[in-house]
């Protein structure tokens, strides 16, 4: 059916069957490009309802035998012989019409895929309208695209560095980024403020340390052995940070 030829798309969805079928007709067949020309009347096409036709039709057929059954009755009449004389061929002619007017709209309905009885003239017939709209448009986005590659081509030959262009770029790009990365971190190291470091003379901190670890704590009135050893020898020294 005419509206699948909308719904198959390419894999990049750009393109659909349509496009590829107006790529086919515009290069190999480029006499039927103008076949929308050909088909008249659509949109009046679209508002008449068949089947109202055909009942309009079997309507007067049936006047037409009511009228000569009255005419069998009253056969001295001359206007009704009048009428059927002028009428009765104009009846026939309608009749066959819309013989052939139904089995037509069935099989072009049937040709393109189509239920007669779920497709009246006013589903039908629109579809076509839709149709010649999508081919005029993909035939607007081809001629588009041929304009668009040949812009593409022109740009690339007159200028042949193009292409290098993104590869220059990118390592200065990520040399900058490397740096401003650098300069956060030192920033950020700059803000943290160092601990204060404390140091005695001579080792009088590390003396005190280790005399803590190797005596626990006594009473007051005993006197720790590493004191008295140190007494005899030199007297502890403190450095200024430390108070006695």
């Amino acid at each position: 059916a005419l509206p699948q030829l909308l719904e198959m798309k390419s894999t990049d969805r750009k393109q659909t069957l349509l496009h590829y079928l107006v790529r086919v007709i515009t290069e190999k067949y480029p006499e039927l490009t103008g076949f929308h020309t050909e088909l008249h009347f659509l949109d009046k096409a679209g508002t008449v309802s068949l089947d109202g036709v055909l009942q309009d039709v079997r309507g007067l057929q049936q006047g037409m035998e009511l009228t000569r059954r009255e005419f069998m009755r009253q056969d001295d009449s001359p206007v009704l012989k009048d009428f059927l004389k002028v009428n009765s061929e104009v009846m026939e002619k309608l009749q066959a019409d819309s013989k052939t007017a139904k089995e037509a709209y069935e099989s072009a309905v049937e040709y393109f895929g189509e239920n007669p009885k779920t497709s009246p003239p006013t589903t039908f017939f629109p579809m076509f309208m839709r149709f010649i709209r999508a081919y005029k448009k993909a035939e607007q986005d081809i001629e588009l695209w041929k304009k668009q590659e040949a812009a593409a081509k022109e740009a690339e030959s007159s200028s042949p560095g193009s292409e290098q262009q993104p590869e220059v770029k990118l390592p200065i790009q990520k040399a900058r980024r490397q740096q401003m990365d650098m300069i956060a971190e030192l920033k950020k190291k700059q803000m943290v403020k160092e601990p204060l470091i404390y140091e005695g003379k001579d080792g009088a901190i590390e003396d005190i340390i280790s005399d803590l670890r190797n005596n626990p704590y006594r009473r007051g009135d005993k006197v720790r052995g590493s004191a008295k050893k140190r007494a005899a020898g030199q007297g502890l020294q403190a450095t200024p940070d430390i108070a006695l």
